[in-house]
C-alpha cells in the first residue's frame, strides 16, 4: 500500500468536501418562502439537489457499490438503503422527531468510515472475524441517513396543510438524485474495473473513504461543540466566530482593568 498516494487522495477529498461541509446547515428565510411558493415540485427539486450535493450520502453509496458487479446485487443493496432512509425520512418528519444535526451527521460520517473499512476487508485482517451481514448493515445505516435527511427537511416551513405531500415530494426528489448519482458512479467504476489499475485504485479509494469519513466526523463534532443555539445549527450564523470574539473582548477588558489597577 502506497501511503503517500493515499495521503494525496485523502487531501484532495478533504479540500473538495470543505465547501459542502461549511454550507451543510441552515436554510435562508428566502429559500424557506420559496419552498412554500413553489409547491410540491420545489420540494422534489430540493430533495434531488440535497442528495446530489450531500457528500456524506454519496460517499456511502460509492462505498456500497464499489465491489458490486451484478445488477441484482446492486438493486438489492441500494433498495435496502433506500427503504431505510425513506422510513426514517417520512416517519421522523411526520411525527416531528429530531436531534442535533451535527450529531446525526457525525454518525453518518462514521458510516462512510465503516464502508471503507469493510471494503478493505478490515474485519478479517484486523479483527479476525467475518464482516457483519451487509444488507442488514446497509439497511441500518439507511435509517440513520434518512434521519439526517429528515432533520434537513424539518428546517423548512412544512405547515399542517399538505404536510404529507411535501414530505413525499422531498423523498421523491432524494430518490431521483440518488438514481442520477448512482448512474454516474456505476459508469465510472464499471469503466475503471476493466483496467489494470483498478486493484490499486480500490485500495486508495477505500482508504480515502475512511479519511473523508474521519474528516467529516471531526467537522461535525467541531460544529456541535461550538454551536450555542441548538435550533440554529448553522455555520452561516458563525457561532464559533462570535464565541471567540466574545472571549477576546473579555480578555481585553480584563487586561485593561489590570493595567488601570497597576497604575
Amino acid at each position: 500500500m502506497d501511503f503517500r498516494k493515499i495521503k494525496i487522495i485523502a487531501t484532495t477529498l478533504l479540500l473538495m468536501l470543505l465547501p459542502a461541509v461549511a454550507m451543510a446547515h441552515g436554510i435562508s428565510e428566502a429559500d424557506k418562502q420559496a419552498m412554500l411558493d413553489g409547491g410540491y415540485l420545489r420540494y422534489v427539486w430540493l430533495g434531488a439537489t440535497h442528495m446530489l450535493t450531500g457528500y456524506d450520502h454519496l460517499l456511502f453509496i460509492f462505498g456500497v457499490i464499489f465491489f458490486l458487479t451484478g445488477f441484482r446485487d446492486i438493486v438489492k443493496y441500494i433498495t435496502a438503503f433506500t427503504l431505510g432512509h425513506s422510513i426514517t425520512l417520512i416517519f421522523a418528519t411526520v411525527f416531528g422527531v429530531s436531534a442535533n444535526y451535527f450529531l446525526v451527521d457525525a454518525v453518518i460520517a462514521l458510516s462512510v468510515c465503516y464502508k471503507g473499512f469493510d471494503n478493505l476487508d478490515g474485519f478479517n485482517k484486523y479483527l479476525g472475524r467475518p464482516s457483519p451481514n451487509l444488507i442488514l448493515v446497509i439497511f441500518g445505516f439507511g435509517l440513520i441517513h434518512g434521519f439526517g435527511l429528515s432533520t434537513r427537511l424539518q428546517q423548512l416551513p412544512l405547515g399542517d396543510s399538505g404536510l404529507i405531500g411535501r414530505i413525499l415530494s422531498f423523498n421523491v426528489g432524494v430518490e431521483l438524485g440518488q438514481i442520477i448519482a448512482l448512474a454516474i458512479m456505476l459508469l465510472i467504476i464499471s469503466s475503471w474495473r476493466r483496467t489494470t489499475s483498478f486493484a490499486q485504485f480500490s485500495t486508495l479509494s477505500n482508504g480515502g473513504l475512511i479519511a473523508a469519513g474521519v474528516f467529516l466526523f471531526m467537522m461535525q463534532m467541531h460544529g456541535y461543540g461550538h454551536t450555542t443555539d441548538p435550533d440554529s445549527y448553522g455555520f452561516s450564523s458563525d457561532n464559533h466566530y462570535h464565541e471567540h470574539k466574545q472571549m477576546d473582548e473579555e480578555l481585553a477588558e480584563r487586561q485593561k482593568n489590570t493595567h488601570q489597577t497597576i497604575f
